[in-house]
C-alpha cells in the first residue's frame, strides 16, 4: 500500500498541473473596454478663469488625449501658442493651452500666461485663440496603451487609425 500510494497521488497532482495551463485567455477579446473621442467647444473668458471642463469616466488608470481644432488638423496638447504680431513676427506673448484630468472630468485650460489676456488680445485674436475653441478628447483604455508604444500620440490620424477609432461620427458637446 505504500508503494502505491505515492503514484495516486502523483497521478492526482499530474491531472491538475495539465488542466489548468491559462491558455485558454489566447483569444480573449475585451469588449467591455474600448477607446472613446468626444468633442467639446468652449470659449476661454475671464469670469471661467480661462478654463472649461467635460465630464468623462474612466478607470483611474485609463489615458486621456486632448488635440485641439486647427481647422482641417489636430494639434495635441499641451502646447505654447505664441501670439505674432501683424508681420508675424513674435511678440512676447505667449501662453499654454493645457489639461488635467481625473476619472471624472478633464478641464481643458490656459496656463502661464506672459501677458494679460483680456486687455492685451485684439478682438480678432480673442476670435482666434479663446473663443469657440474646439478640442476632441480621445479616452484611451490602459489595457490598450500598455500596447501603444510604438503610436505617435503627437499624430492624431496615427492615433485613430491604430485604435479603430470612427472620427466621422464624434459626439460633440457645448461646455460653455
Amino acid at each position: 500500500m505504500k508503494k502505491i500510494l505515492p503514484i495516486f497521488l502523483l497521478a492526482f497532482v499530474g491531472l491538475f498541473l495539465f488542466s489548468c495551463d491559462n491558455n485558454d485567455n489566447d483569444n480573449f477579446v475585451d469588449s467591455d473596454t474600448y477607446s472613446k473621442m468626444r468633442d467639446v467647444t468652449g470659449s476661454f473668458t475671464n469670469a471661467n478663469s480661462y478654463a472649461f471642463s467635460q465630464g468623462i469616466n474612466i478607470q483611474s488608470t485609463d489615458v486621456v488625449l486632448v488635440y485641439r481644432s486647427l481647422g482641417d488638423a489636430w494639434q495635441l496638447i499641451p502646447k505654447d501658442q505664441y501670439i505674432p504680431n501683424v508681420t508675424g513676427m513674435p511678440t512676447g506673448r505667449v501662453f499654454n493651452y493645457n489639461y488635467v484630468f481625473d476619472s471624472q472630468e478633464v478641464q481643458i485650460r490656459i496656463d502661464d500666461p506672459s501677458f494679460d489676456l483680456s486687455t492685451e488680445l485684439t478682438s480678432s485674436e480673442k476670435n482666434q485663440y479663446l473663443n469657440n475653441q474646439k478640442f476632441r478628447i480621445v479616452l484611451v483604455p490602459a489595457s490598450a496603451s500598455k500596447n501603444a508604444n510604438g503610436v505617435d500620440t503627437s499624430d492624431y490620424n496615427a492615433v485613430i487609425k491604430y485604435y479603430g477609432l470612427d472620427d466621422s461620427k464624434v459626439p460633440v458637446t457645448k461646455a460653455n
